[in-house]
């Protein structure tokens, strides 16, 4: 077996407390991630993220604020597959760096290696999103 992690993190101008919220309140979360969250986004909560083409069920394990968010979440193309990020939001000048890991991939699996890319592709859009949300207001989502 052979796994790997998927590990990124970005810098943002906005402050941890706004940075956290993103990830952990729902209405916030349909700002910048999701079209619609069912569920409270509470520890020990199954909810759902729901996009225009899937739905994303997630399990949130840890949530302590303005620090660290942490959730399984089961891959949209394979509900076999399930996986835990954890994001650590921690305060830097006037902003926050914001680092993700999500993991482990037993990337000798076939299938599970084509989901640890296209996880990739996903948390790296996904950052990318948050950073125009959170420090300019910005949707940068084709579809809602």
């Amino acid at each position: 077996m052979s796994t790997r992690m998927i590990q990124m993190s970005r810098v943002v101008d906005a402050p941890p407390e706004r940075v956290y919220r993103a990830w952990s309140d729902a209405e916030t979360v349909r700002q910048w991630l999701a079209s619609t969250v069912e569920g409270s986004l509470l520890p020990g909560v199954r909810s759902a993220l729901v996009f225009p083409r899937h739905r994303i069920e997630v399990d949130v394990l840890e949530a302590d604020p303005n620090s660290r968010f942490k959730f399984r979440w089961t891959h949209p193309l394979d509900d076999a597959i399930s996986t835990e990020v954890t994001v650590v939001i921690t305060p830097i000048g006037y902003g926050s760096s914001v680092s993700l890991s999500d993991g482990p991939y037993d990337v000798s699996d076939e299938a599970i290696l084509d989901e640890y890319a296209r996880a990739i592709e996903i948390w790296a859009a996904a950052l990318t999103q948050l950073r125009a949300s959170v420090d300019y207001s910005v949707d940068l989502r084709k579809e809602r």
